[in-house]
Formats: C-alpha cells, structure tokens, sequence
C-alpha cells in the first residue's frame, strides 16, 4: 500500500518528534530529581519543593506545542497563523490571568533568593510577623497577636522585606536616669554595676560601651548601649528584662536613686517696704 509522500512525512514527522519528546522528557525527570534532592538537603519543607515539578510541566507543555507545530508545518500549515493564533488567545489569558502570574514570578523571585523562609520572623511593608506559608499566589504571615495576613507575593517581591530572623544579635541599648542629688562616686558606681552585669550574663557580647549620655531636665542620663547574641525577638526580651532587673536591685542595695520627672519652681520674695 503506497501512501501519499505527504502523509509519510507526517508520520517520520510524529516518530521522530515522539522520540525525541521521550527522551527530552526522561531528561527533564532526572534534572527535576536532582534539583528536588539539593533543595531537600537544604531545607526539608522548602516552598520550592512545590514550584519546581511546576516548572517541569510548563517546560514540558512547551515542548509539546513545539513539536506539534513541527508537524502541522510538515503538512503545508503556516507556523505563522498558528503562533497568531495561539498569542490571540494567549494574551487574553495573559490579560485576565496578570496579577495570578505576576504573584508566580513573584514567589519564584522570593524563594530562589531566599529573602525568607518558613518559620523566619519579617516586615513587609507594615505587615510583621512569622511567615506561615509561602504558595504559589501569597506568602502567610501570623503577627504576635496570632492574626493571619495574606500578603500577595508579586507585592513583597518588590517590597522592602526585613528577615528580621537574620540578624545574629541584637541591639540593647538602655538609658538609666538618676538623680542630680547622685554623688560622683555613686555614679560612678552606677556605670561598675552596669559593666559587672553585661560582662557576666553570657548572652550580652562584651563589645559593649557605657557612658553619661546627656544631662536631661530632672537626671543623670547613664546610657548602656551593647547588643544581645540573639536574632530571636522573644530571646532579646527575656535577656533584657534579665539586665533590667539585676540593675534595679543593685542600684537600690546601693542607694543609687532613679530619677523621675520633676520641677523646682522657685518664688523670689518681694521684701520692699510700703509708706503709708
């Protein structure tokens, strides 16, 4: 049975593109593997885990239109007409699907630069908290009032994010107000005090400094300024509160007193006498 030359290259046409599909396929599940694999070692519960079988199926697709069109032109269709037509009906897709697919490049852009993770504590864009989950349209925030906000990832990938998770310490900077009253030696005791306290907590970095910052309206402003090995907000409180509470009581068993707000109004007496 003779075919017509046309359709036998049509059918070379399809055996060949099927192979060659075949093969680019098998390749594209063992590059997805490993990728899979690497980013596994890494982090176990990576957001990506999700995005990267996605990419291999559009990857996929699009190889698929490929060699379709491959054929069709085979058979004396014009690629032209068909790419037309296809960019038609793409670009209403695109049009009515825009925000869905900048929120997908979005997150791409959010994970492949690890701006955060799961678990990291951020700030974008006035919205604060712990990161949930990031899919594939939004990454999920729970504040420290235990409130879940959404935030579109098209929006944080051009937002200003602060991981606040990043940082390996923490700024603790007190100032500690005594009265104008306070002897010299006192105050001097005061800053010993401060500096016996940082120096043996193991938490506060001994980089630290401890000066008389400014003389204010009614104290002695003594300024304690170092940083906590911590980049955890609950850690720095706990910390902080440490040092605060060890400096009141040591203040007090030395009889340095705090300042508080106060006035001295002072009434000059008019002593001249009256002449009847």
């Amino acid at each position: 049975m003779n075919l017509d030359p046309k359709i036998q290259t049509g059918l070379i046409a399809i055996i060949i593109n099927v192979v060659f599909l075949f093969v680019i396929f098998k390749l594209i599940n063992i590059v997805d593997k490993k990728i899979i694999e690497k980013i596994k070692r890494q982090e176990t519960n990576s957001p990506l885990l999700r995005f990267v079988p996605i990419i291999m199926k559009i990857i996929k697709v699009l190889l698929v239109f490929i060699a379709i069109t491959g054929v069709l032109q085979t058979q004396g269709y014009s690629i032209s007409s068909i790419i037309a037509g296809f960019g038609i009906g793409g670009l209403a897709v695109g049009m009515a699907a825009k925000d869905t697919l900048a929120n997908v490049f979005g997150s791409i852009s959010i994970l492949s630069d690890h701006v955060y993770r799961i678990g990291d504590y951020v700030k974008i864009d006035g919205v604060e908290g712990y990161v949930e989950d990031v899919s594939i349209r939004s990454t999920k925030i729970r504040d420290l009032d235990n409130f879940l906000t959404t935030v579109p990832n098209n929006m944080a990938a051009n937002a200003i994010v602060i991981n606040v998770s990043k940082a390996y310490k923490r700024l603790l900077k007190v100032t500690f107000g005594v009265t104008y009253s306070t002897s010299t030696d006192s105050i001097h005791k005061a800053q010993e005090i401060l500096k016996e306290i940082a120096t043996n907590h193991k938490e506060i970095l001994k980089n630290f400094t401890i000066a008389i910052h400014d003389l204010g309206e009614s104290s002695i402003n003594i300024r304690f300024m170092g940083y906590i090995n911590t980049g955890s907000y609950f850690k720095f409180l706990r910390v902080r509160g440490e040092f605060l509470d060890e400096a009141i009581s040591k203040f007090r068993a030395a009889n340095i007193d705090f300042a508080f707000p106060s006035r001295s109004i002072y009434i000059e007496s008019d002593n001249s006498k009256v002449e009847n």
